[in-house]
């Protein structure tokens, strides 16, 4: 899906959208976590880089300088952290679900790209992985 095909399912999905919509982007997140479905995976931790491009529904009330008003980063990235934290994962699409539904679950972030990749699987290959979109059914 382009990102006007992305931004138009979030304007349709939007309401009001007479305040349009913000990017919230988190590049290159690189974290260790236990993930893959292979023997050889299991009981040990590989680095895995994960990226975020949050559609974000823009608020009619002014952004103020004031945190309350925006969706914060670090509180996704927190989240991201503690997922990744939270135990043997098979599959990088399974973490990339986790990863979307966190983030939707805040109503004001209409579209999650989730992108996550498994750095050291093969010597020649600089990474492997998965790119998934979630839209928002919330109101």
């Amino acid at each position: 899906m382009s990102d006007t095909d992305l931004l138009a399912a979030a304007r349709a999905l939007g309401g009001d959208n007479s305040a349009g919509f913000r990017r919230v982007l988190v590049r290159d997140l690189v974290l260790h976590c236990e993930i893959g479905v292979f023997r050889h995976e299991r009981g040990m931790r590989q680095r895995v880089r994960i990226n975020l491009d949050l559609t974000v529904r823009a608020e009619v009330v002014a952004v103020a300088d004031d945190l309350r008003n925006v969706v914060c980063y670090d509180e996704i990235v927190s989240g991201i952290r503690r997922l990744a934290e939270g135990g043997h994962v098979n599959l990088v699409e399974t973490l990339a679900d986790r990863i979307a539904e966190m983030c939707l679950a805040d109503a004001r972030i209409r579209i999650a790209r989730v992108r996550v990749e498994k750095l050291d699987v093969y010597p020649d290959i600089g990474s492997v992985g998965i790119e998934i979109e979630r839209i928002n059914r919330l109101p």
